[in-house]
């Protein structure tokens, strides 16, 4: 499996903030700059400068993305190898989402039993004041 950018490529990936929600990395490539591979979970990014970039992918197929600066990306899971193809630098940030785990209660040092869930109730739409409903005047709320 392919390791964290992070530790494999701390020249262009930095970590800026992470909690057990997300984690946000800095990415800077200097012009032609090359990583190694890695993985992401999901995630979305903020080009901050324009970037034209080939991501390489384990079993040898590749793709090219041409971004501008202040485009948003989703990208999903995904092992790759990142090539900067721009005579200039590019920079992005990108929020990984963490997978979340679901909580479970303790009681007196024993886990408890899983909740049922309950569909959710929704409010009977009303219409607006003075708005008619088969031929009928709505009263003032």
């Amino acid at each position: 499996m392919a390791q964290d950018p992070v530790k494999v490529d701390s020249k262009h990936y930095t970590v800026e903030v992470e909690n057990d929600k997300v984690r946000v990395l800095r990415i800077r490539y200097g012009p032609h700059e090359k990583s190694a591979m890695h993985a992401h979970p999901a995630l979305v990014g903020v080009m901050l400068t324009d970037g034209h970039i080939r991501f390489a992918y384990p079993g040898g197929k590749s793709e090219e993305i041409t971004a501008k600066a202040g485009q948003v990306l989703h990208f999903p899971a995904q092992e790759h190898l990142p090539e900067n193809l721009s005579d200039e630098p590019f920079e992005a940030v990108v929020v990984e989402l963490k997978t979340p785990r679901p909580a479970r209660a303790v009681v007196k040092g024993k886990p408890a039993k899983a909740a049922k869930a309950r569909p959710a109730v929704r409010a009977k739409a009303r219409p607006a004041k003075g708005k008619t409903v088969k031929g009928k005047r709505t009263k003032s709320r």
